[in-house]
């Protein structure tokens, strides 16, 4: 990406969400799914060039507030997330997020954007990225396992990047599902509606879950996973907070982000820490096997990471020239003489 000259800084592009919604339009939601995964693609190949930390996490009882920081040391990247699985019984969204790119030669900020809309996108990507190296040859039909906020974008990750057409939906609340089914017709897929999980997942060749709770909850049983299934396991991204019983992950073939932060949030925070996984970048440089036979469980043990979230906001500030969407943000102090601040401040007295 191309960093603005300093002097050009004092206004930083601001995405709003508005903005963010018009880009998505502009760009189309297809071809901008395709476009945040080439990104994250690319930026896993060249993954050792990162700085890497697990996100430095608030907890509290009724959530977590994150920040997650990278770097490649050109540009530098942070995300501001919660994750508060009681908002939605209050009417308020579930994850809400900000991110920021900076000039690592300078430490200016050179975009600020919305993210809530945009780690949707960047989840469903990433998890379609993962879906298109590990899913069985040929995979067409999904069972979607929690039908909330992520679910749409999820699916059309999946048709857009993996060609998935058929989905088998369940969700604890049946209006969840109805809404997944309103929001998704007549944009190509097959879709059932589904009583149970066990019902979902039958003949489903990728199994997705992606539920809100914040408790150690068993969404799939062992007895009811098959051979040769992928398995997108993205709801548990916190301490105490995973979906799949512990035996699954003993049949499964697990890939995962980053091991320091999965194995405190994820799925594998049930196993010992000597439990054997997979980095996804090794597989997408050739350096490790993805799926080397039909009858194999593979299980991306997906919790969300820094480098993702910056290869989306790499991809939207290299759209922001040819859309024009965005707006100019006053926020960073720009005095005449760099040592009199001071006297910036004094100056606009009675502006």
């Amino acid at each position: 990406m191309t960093i603005p000259a300093p002097s050009k800084l004092a206004f930083v592009p601001f995405v709003s969400v508005q903005n963010m919604m018009a880009l998505v339009h502009c760009i189309g939601i297809d071809e901008m799914l395709r476009g945040i995964a080439a990104y994250i693609e690319a930026d896993f190949r060249r993954w050792e060039s990162f700085d890497k930390t697990p996100r430095v996490a608030s907890h509290s009882a009724e959530g977590v507030i994150e920040l997650m920081p990278t770097s490649d040391g050109e540009v530098y990247g942070f995300k501001y997330v919660n994750g508060h699985p009681k908002n939605m019984k209050e009417g308020l969204q579930t994850v809400t997020a900000f991110g920021l790119l900076a000039d690592v030669s300078t430490g200016y900020p050179v975009m600020l954007s919305e993210m809530t809309v945009l780690t949707a996108l960047r989840t469903a990507a990433t998890s379609a990225v993962v879906a298109r190296a590990l899913a069985p040859e040929g995979a067409r039909v999904m069972a979607m396992i929690g039908n909330g906020a992520q679910s749409e974008f999820q699916a059309m990750a999946m048709r857009a990047i993996c060609g998935v057409d058929q989905l088998r939906l369940y969700d604890i609340d049946a209006a969840a599902t109805q809404k997944m089914m309103r929001n998704l017709e007549g944009l190509g897929f097959e879709m059932t509606a589904c009583d149970s999980p066990e019902e979902a997942i039958e003949g489903a060749q990728l199994i997705t879950t992606c539920t809100a709770d914040k408790q150690y909850a068993t969404i799939l049983t062992d007895n009811m996973v098959g051979a040769g299934v992928h398995i997108n396991a993205i709801g548990g991204d916190c301490p105490g907070k995973t979906e799949l019983h512990p035996d699954i992950l003993k049949r499964s073939s697990v890939f995962v982000e980053y091991p320091p932060q999965t194995r405190v949030e994820g799925e594998i925070q049930q196993m010992p820490d000597n439990f054997a996984v997979t980095e996804i970048w090794q597989v997408l440089t050739g350096a490790a096997p993805g799926r080397t036979s039909p009858s194999q469980i593979t299980l991306f043990d997906g919790v969300g990471f820094a480098i993702e979230d910056f290869s989306a906001l790499r991809y939207v500030h290299d759209k922001l020239d040819e859309t024009g969407l965005y707006d100019n943000l006053d926020m960073v102090a720009d005095p005449d003489d760099p040592r009199d601040l001071f006297g910036m401040l004094q100056r606009a007295k009675g502006v």
